[in-house]
């Protein structure tokens, strides 16, 4: 089980670190291919475009031929994508290969999350469990920025795909062996595709128009795409209450806890992502460190986040979730509000930001361990809402803080000043999501606390009243 267990959350790891392992190697790219600035943010963006807009198809796929064997399938794409990659001899052939390693990540995490949460058994072993997947998300999305700097600097960028080879060939080999296979597939599960076209489509569009909106020049396209993903969305809403094959059924939705997981993994990542990246491009732009010391200087954020979820898990069994999500984001938002005096100071930077890596270390935990609370059946689709949320949140948070910090103080240009009122409206959003989680906490423990009446008919033996 223990194989199992670090093999499916490796899945997560290598998949959520394809997101930002580019974004410092990216530099290196565009000159050894020739290619013009402008093919960065394609680049960059489409792993994120299909990853993000993937994850329900994805699940669905699971429910429908097997989580197990879709994993398979999403790692040999994944390799194929690699090799692509590695072999890139024009920035339109690395987009593909990006695009379709997004894809392929797509297809297998929700299904990675599936499987870990039913080859672990309620309680404990469950909750540990669910602590290392989410360490390994948080510590994967910073990582990248690492990776990709110490890989390039050091072999050079198409290393970087090139390693994906033997990971994913090591993964395929753990996951058989350890991971049971799928039994009891439900074939009669169908794919609506209207609901996943639209669906899709409106996350697709909503990506690229949060990546082209803080670039210069770029902000009507990305507007006018801002535009389409909302049509998009409206439509998909409409077309899936009226679907026989809902891809969002309003049953998985009325759930209130895989509401507040999903909406806990949103701010987690909109307020984690966008500072963290706003404070790589803060380090190397404007006080000109290289992108090598750029991320040993974020190092701290990724081994914080792994000692923030080894204390969720047991902290889960003597606080509610919500709580400890509350715990999470106030921590958060300290670390947010603090880079703003420390960016300047060598020793206080990465003090702050492994305050933000413990904040999202509890954080996560336990927003995945809401989402996941729901009936078997419904935690393929669960996965997918949660790892959709998180992924809308790094790109709606990067895209807003790098729009607000261009505005107001010029970064990424050299010599601009701290980015005070971007990092300032991240610790306030965080802020804002650790009250509202924190009455929400309190209100529930209310609801649950027994009246005195049912604490007298407890005591005759009756069973409580409900109103």
């Amino acid at each position: 089980m223990r194989l199992g267990v670090v093999s499916l959350c490796l899945v997560q790891f290598v998949d959520v670190l394809g997101v930002t392992v580019v974004v410092t190697a990216l530099p290196a790219m565009l000159a050894d291919l020739r290619a013009p600035a402008d093919a960065a943010s394609l680049i960059s963006a489409g792993y994120a475009m299909f990853f993000g807009g993937l994850l329900m198809f994805g699940a669905r796929l699971g429910d429908r031929f097997g989580h197990r064997r879709i994993i398979m399938t999403g790692l040999a794409i994944f390799t194929v994508a690699a090799v692509v990659g590695a072999t890139a001899t024009s920035a339109a052939v690395l987009t593909a290969a990006r695009c379709l390693q997004g894809g392929a990540a797509a297809l297998s995490v929700p299904s990675a999350l599936r499987l870990l949460t039913t080859i672990t058994t309620d309680g404990p072993q469950r909750e540990k469990a669910i602590a290392a997947w989410s360490a390994s998300g948080a510590a994967a999305g910073a990582s990248g920025f690492v990776v990709g700097g110490v890989v390039t600097y050091l072999v050079g960028w198409r290393a970087v795909f090139w390693a994906y080879l033997p990971l994913a060939v090591l993964l395929a080999a753990a996951i058989r062996r350890a991971v049971p296979p799928d039994r009891g597939v439900d074939r009669s599960v169908r794919l609506s595709v209207p609901s996943v076209s639209t669906f899709t489509g409106a996350v697709m569009a909503f990506v690229v128009a949060t990546t082209l909106l803080p670039q210069p020049g770029q902000a009507a396209a990305g507007g006018a795409l801002l535009m389409v993903a909302a049509v998009l969305a409206g439509a998909f809403i409409v077309i899936d209450r009226r679907s026989a094959a809902p891809l969002l059924p309003s049953a998985v939705l009325g759930a209130r806890p895989l509401r507040q997981g999903a909406a806990g993994a949103l701010l987690n990542t909109l307020t984690t992502s966008s500072a963290i990246t706003l404070a790589t491009l803060y380090l190397q732009n404007t006080r000109g460190h290289s992108p090598l010391v750029a991320g040993l200087m974020l190092v701290p954020f990724s081994l914080a986040v792994i000692v923030g979820a080894a204390l969720a898990a047991p902290a889960l069994a003597r606080w509610p979730a919500q709580r400890l999500i509350c715990a999470g984001l106030a921590t958060i938002a300290v670390c947010d509000a603090a880079l703003i005096p420390a960016a300047s100071t060598a020793w206080a930077l990465p003090a702050c930001v492994a305050a933000g890596g413990a904040g999202i270390g509890l954080s996560s935990v336990a927003a995945t361990r809401l989402g996941t609370s729901v009936p078997v059946a419904a935690r393929g689709t669960a996965s997918g809402i949660i790892n959709t949320a998180a992924q809308l949140g790094t790109t709606l948070g990067i895209a807003t803080l790098l729009l607000i910090a261009a505005l107001s103080t010029g970064i990424p240009e050299p010599g601009s000043p701290v980015p005070v009122i971007a990092w300032g409206i991240a610790a306030l959003i965080s802020l804002t999501g650790a009250v509202i989680f924190g009455l929400r906490s309190t209100n529930d423990a209310t609801a649950l606390r027994p009246t005195t009446g049912d604490r007298e008919a407890a005591a005759h033996g009756q069973r409580p009243h409900k109103a």
